[in-house]
């Protein structure tokens, strides 16, 4: 997934209603910070896996009902474990190219395929 190019460089700054906007925003994120250089493929998908254990962590000897009704300030940490899983997987996906609505829906294809109802 490419992302867009800015002109004025003030995406960055907006907030982002789109994955392509997001991944703008998070590539001059890290231009700024001259982070690229550690962004490969590989350590984003460490990054990813290490965040995915984080969000995995609020859950950890919860019960069912629990995880289903968690208290404000829990469900606020969780929303920002998933924002950082979902970070991730959008700076991968604009390092492999990939896009990332093309490849869910091709993907969901192939589920109904394998779990016919």
């Amino acid at each position: 997934m490419a992302p867009p190019t800015s002109a004025a460089g003030t995406e960055a700054e907006a907030p982002a209603t789109t994955l392509q906007q997001l991944a703008l925003r998070l590539q001059e994120f890290a231009e700024q910070r001259d982070w690229g250089q550690f962004h490969s493929p590989k350590n984003l998908a460490s990054a990813l896996i290490v965040e995915a254990g984080e969000l995995l962590e609020h859950f950890q000897w919860l019960t069912e009902e629990q995880s289903r009704n968690l208290p404000a300030d829990k469900k606020q940490a969780v929303a920002h474990e998933m924002a950082d899983v979902l970070l991730y997987l959008v700076q991968m996906a604009t390092a492999l190219d990939v896009d990332l609505i093309e490849a869910a829906n091709a993907k969901v294809g192939i589920n109904a395929e394998k779990y016919p109802i």
